[in-house]
């Protein structure tokens, strides 16, 4: 079911059927949420000139995001970055996408999102393993630090190896923040009584979301770059990015060890 190989100079599993690559997320403690020492870096941009419009929404929702606490994490499977069209049609073979202009980009999916969770065998990331990913030991605004993101930043199509691997951070994840990609918990603002150890909120409604600076491309300054931060989320949106999940394959599931570039 799975290739061990080398992608772009990083340890990666394949998953054998799909071709979907997935890097190895290892495990530890974190501080999720958004911290005050982040909105004093949003703010610390607003000062400086940096913002379009107004980041007053934001501050607004800023209790949606919080309080940050501790979150233990274990080591898991992520997606290299979201599935991509040819991805989703190895399970949806009939799937057309209005919003991609090629095959290798984000696939987002609207009444088709049910279908393929259904056929997937794998899972959603919970939030936590979705920030935590995000930020790969970070704990700034995004895991290039605490200046402002810009456009230069959204991946969007996985068709140019050299440039998804500049994208990458420290986990040799790709596109964390560009899509909206969607999350196994239910949307709950705030984080008052979350688990402590990275399981996702259930319930009834709609999920959550993490990203989407991407779906608003091209921005119209409108602060889209806020959806870039790893601490922003929000409520399920109309169509949806999906960035699967695994538990660490056992030797016995890895068929053959090979290297790619």
């Amino acid at each position: 079911m799975w290739i061990e190989e080398n992608v772009a100079g990083r340890p990666a599993w394949r998953h054998t059927p799909s071709g979907v690559v997935f890097r190895k997320v290892p495990g530890g403690t974190f501080r999720m949420g958004l911290s005050d020492a982040e909105l004093d870096a949003v703010r610390a941009i607003e000062r400086s000139g940096g913002v379009e419009d107004t980041i007053e929404p934001f501050l607004a929702g800023a209790g949606d995001s919080q309080p940050a606490r501790e979150v233990r994490v274990e080591p898991f499977l992520m997606a290299r970055h979201p599935l991509t069209v040819t991805q989703v049609r190895h399970w949806l073979p009939e799937y057309e996408d209005p919003y991609a202009e090629t095959e290798t980009a984000t696939a987002r999916l609207e009444d088709d999102l049910d279908d393929l969770l259904e056929l997937l065998p794998f899972r959603l990331p919970s939030e936590a393993q979705w920030e935590y990913a995000a930020r790969a030991g970070t704990t700034t605004l995004t895991f290039r630090g605490d200046g402002k993101p810009g456009e230069d930043q959204l991946l969007d199509d996985f068709g140019d190896e050299p440039r998804t691997a500049a994208g990458e951070n420290a986990f040799g994840l790709a596109a964390m923040g560009s899509a909206g990609e969607l999350c196994a918990d239910v949307w709950i603002p705030g984080f008052a009584g979350a688990p402590a150890d990275a399981r996702p909120r259930t319930g009834d409604g709609p999920r959550t979301m993490r990203g989407g600076a991407a779906d608003l491309y091209p921005w119209q300054g409108c602060d889209e770059w806020l959806l870039l931060l790893s601490a922003t989320r929000c409520e399920q949106a109309e169509f949806s990015a999906v960035r699967p999940v695994a538990p660490l394959p056992s030797r016995a599931t890895i068929r053959s060890v090979r290297t790619s570039s």
